[in-house]
């Protein structure tokens, strides 16, 4: 079966301190594989999106309220497969610099999970997990602990890859 596509951003903002924040958010509890995980806001493909950008740009729209034209997208990141759900994501680095409040969608959005940058980069932050899903039982996957939430799968995929970009250039 042919996978489905979504877009997501990796959105970058300063807090009032001007301290630098990542963007993620908690996924509702709902009948489906990404149930109640942390994730960046973004989703699938809809007919109206021209691109994969525009997919990240909308879905950040709907569920945390930013403005697509308030972003600025620095990168395009590698793709990733989700075998479970069967997506192709393709995630954006943006920065949001001056920042409003954030609206979260309710019937989609738990919580917003602000994480400090300096968190973020902080290698014991990283850690290894034994997770159980609908397809595997007792596997270990890198991971993070953030904000007391661990995220793992492909957002850590992702998130690796923007920790990688970030230490070349900090």
């Amino acid at each position: 079966m042919k996978p489905r596509k979504a877009g997501v951003m990796a959105l970058f903002y300063p807090d009032t301190n001007e301290e630098t924040k990542l963007l993620l958010i908690l996924r509702k509890t709902y009948r489906g594989v990404h149930s109640n995980q942390i994730g960046f806001p973004g989703g699938k493909v809809e007919e109206e999106d021209r691109n994969l950008l525009d997919t990240a740009l909308r879905e950040t729209y709907e569920e945390v309220g930013v403005v697509p034209d308030t972003i600025e997208v620095l990168k395009q990141l590698s793709e990733v497969y989700i075998p479970p759900s069967n997506f192709i994501v393709q995630p954006f680095i943006g920065i949001y610099s001056k920042p409003r409040p954030f609206v979260i969608q309710e019937s989609e959005v738990e919580d917003i999970v602000e994480v400090y940058l300096r968190d973020f980069l902080d290698s014991s932050n990283l850690i290894e997990e034994k997770l159980s899903t609908s397809y595997a039982h007792e596997i270990d996957v890198p991971a993070y602990k953030l904000n007391g939430y661990t995220v793992w799968g492909a957002t850590a995929m992702m998130m690796s890859e923007i920790k990688e970009l970030l230490e070349q250039v900090l």
